[in-house]
């Protein structure tokens, strides 16, 4: 007889069990690229306050998000599946599997990850969740700021999405 193992309980997890969402909070005209990104919030699953971990997923197609970096934010990737293109500001680069990638918050270096082959990618992605981070999206006509104390979307020139 086969005994099966008993299932973890907080703060033990299986990943594949929190729930996998492929939203984006961009302005319209910005969430195609990101269609077939599919995130498991794994930090928000374990209760954690100061730090996330997504487990992601990139169809064939996809990126990670609009190019982008963050001014109080520190980003950290690794990859766990799959042949992912790094964009950066210095070019292009692939990262295979057991490879990893940092960005130190305040380096105006934008950044994304792009799934270019035939298979999926799947990725830990971790950062932080400083209180008054801002966004540049330097290939768009895209900012993250805060106006009221939320977060938002903006143009180049202030002016709200």
């Amino acid at each position: 007889m086969t005994t099966r193992p008993t299932p973890p309980t907080l703060p033990a997890f299986d990943p594949m069990s929190v729930s996998s969402q492929s939203l984006s909070n961009y302005p319209a005209a910005f969430q195609a690229l990101v269609g077939g990104r599919h995130r498991r919030a794994l930090g928000d699953a374990a209760g954690l306050n100061t730090f996330g971990v997504n487990l992601t997923r990139l169809e064939p197609g996809a990126a990670s998000a609009q190019r982008h970096w963050h001014t109080l934010q520190d980003e950290f990737v690794y990859i766990l599946e799959g042949e992912a293109t790094l964009v950066t500001e210095s070019g292009e680069q692939t990262l295979t599997p057991g490879m990893a990638a940092g960005f130190p918050a305040g380096l105006a270096d934008g950044h994304h990850l792009v799934n270019r082959g035939a298979t999926d990618v799947l990725y830990l992605e971790v950062g932080d969740r400083t209180v008054g981070d801002e966004v540049d999206y330097p290939d768009i006509d895209l900012k993250r700021g805060l106006r009221d104390g939320k977060a938002c979307f903006v143009h180049d020139d202030g002016t709200p999405y």
